[in-house]
């Protein structure tokens, strides 16, 4: 497991108004004008954090005709899904096992 690429996609998702724009894209591809209609910020505002989701594969993008659309790709979600529950719970593949417990001693 890459603990800094994980690190580096929590980061990404730790903003309220990115989880809320996975949570509109998690029924229906969209573009921008229907996700900025849910919010009371500016267009660039909204630019900025589809650029950070975009760029970090969170989502994707498409041009038709003259707007973007958007839909999460998830198969990083899943990735990311699949990151923690292994980092939650004991697996053949924990980094646990790689210490000798010497408390009980």
């Amino acid at each position: 497991m890459n603990y800094s690429n994980l690190a580096t996609q929590l980061r990404i998702l730790a903003d309220e108004s990115r989880l809320e724009i996975i949570d509109l894209l998690s029924c229906n591809e969209l573009c921008g004008h229907d996700i900025l209609s849910y919010f009371n910020f500016s267009q660039p505002t909204l630019s900025h954090h589809m650029k950070v989701l975009v760029e970090n594969r969170v989502v994707t993008k498409r041009r038709e005709g003259n707007k973007f659309m958007y839909r999460l790709n998830n198969d990083i979600l899943n990735n990311l899904k699949q990151s923690l529950d292994m980092i939650s719970r004991p697996s053949s593949e924990c980094i646990c096992h790689s210490i000798t417990e010497d408390c009980n001693a």
